[in-house]
């Protein structure tokens, strides 16, 4: 699945593109609590077609009512009239109520008209080339700037002039290509993510499942190499094969990516890290960024549910969670171990080192 706000500017220009009339609504402030962060992005076209949201529905509802000029609420706000304006809902409790907003919940949208189709194919094709774009709209009279943007940042707005920043797709690079990478990469592709897996090894690729991941079967370090992971890029080695992970790890740690991780128990990655240091030089500074075991404790054995476990960590450092430490997959088991008074529970011989990590 395509990240969202990408899939939102896409169709927005493919409607522009076959002389359709649409609109774009950006969530620019919020009061209490909103279903949507500000930022959030919509398009909706002439007949009715929407993607992307700015509420949980409500809102979208009466905006296609009285765009489409069906019926809608006599109190609802007026829409502006020009190329750009704002609209509120959630004023009173009444109408918060009717648009599904949460208790005290109140939200401002920024209304663009027709948005020029030049500046959108722009757009979509420097997201598509993988770089950060800026996109400035001029309040007066919806005129809009691009530029590259070297870093995310948050919306702008003041009384000239709306800043967005939208970037391009999130990616997992994986280095297996076994059932816990099916159930993971099905799970990325649902939350946004290119997904490209790597294995060499035949036996498991033949068997691949998941349709919209890229799939090689190219040595894992090279794959790393070539995939030149950035801010926006994660790494996790699922093979539990020394030869496989540890020099795709070696060279994903040299990377900006915001997540490098491999699953593994704790021994297992005691023993990785070990391997690291005696033979490729590796301290404890460059193994920091280093996640393992990865993921959350859930008292997970099954590969699913490690998948939600591992995902759900990705999940948290790309948005900036710090997760608390009873949640660590190490230092949960240590503490049950400990409250037991020895180790956990153990799993059928040959499962400990599959899918132990959750």
């Amino acid at each position: 699945m395509d990240n969202l706000d990408v899939r939102v500017l896409r169709c927005l220009r493919d409607w522009r593109q076959a002389g359709r009339h649409a609109l774009l609504a950006t969530v620019v402030r919020t009061w209490g609590s909103s279903p949507r962060p500000i930022g959030s992005i919509m398009a909706l076209a002439d007949d009715g077609a929407v993607v992307g949201s700015v509420s949980g529905g409500c809102i979208e509802d009466d905006l296609i009512a009285r765009y489409t000029g069906a019926t809608s609420a006599t109190d609802a706000p007026a829409l502006p009239a020009g190329p750009t304006g704002f609209v509120k809902y959630g004023i009173t409790a009444d109408e918060a109520h009717r648009f599904g907003l949460p208790c005290g919940g109140t939200l401002e949208l920024l209304l663009e008209r027709d948005p020029d189709l030049t500046r959108l194919q722009a757009l979509v094709e420097a997201l598509d080339a993988g770089r950060l774009m800026r996109r400035t709209v001029r309040l007066a009279d919806g005129q809009v700037m691009l530029d590259e943007a070297a870093t995310p940042e948050a919306l702008r707005l003041d009384d000239v002039s709306l800043v967005n920043t939208f970037g391009p797709e999130y990616r997992m690079l994986l280095i297996g290509a076994g059932q816990l990478t099916e159930y993971l990469a099905t799970m990325a592709l649902f939350n946004g993510f290119a997904v490209t897996v790597c294995d060499p090894r035949e036996e498991y690729r033949g068997g691949w499942r998941v349709p919209g991941a890229a799939v090689t079967g190219e040595m894992p370090d090279d794959v790393v190499r070539a995939f030149r992971a950035d801010r926006r890029s994660c790494v996790l080695a699922l093979t539990h094969d020394p030869k496989l992970d540890d020099m795709a790890l070696l060279e994903a740690l040299g990377t900006e990516a915001f997540y490098v991780g491999a699953i593994g128990s704790r021994r297992n990655n005691e023993a990785r890290r070990e391997r690291l240091f005696t033979h490729f030089g590796q301290t404890p500074d460059s193994l920091a960024r280093l996640r393992g075991p990865i993921g959350i404790y859930i008292g997970s054995k099954t590969p699913s549910e490690i998948a939600v476990s591992v995902m759900a960590e990705v999940l948290a450092v790309k948005n900036g969670v710090t997760l608390p430490r009873d949640v660590d997959v190490a230092q949960a088991k240590q503490a049950r171990e400990k409250d037991v008074g020895g180790p956990g529970e153990t799993l059928p011989d040959g499962w400990a080192g599959r899918v132990c990590g959750a």
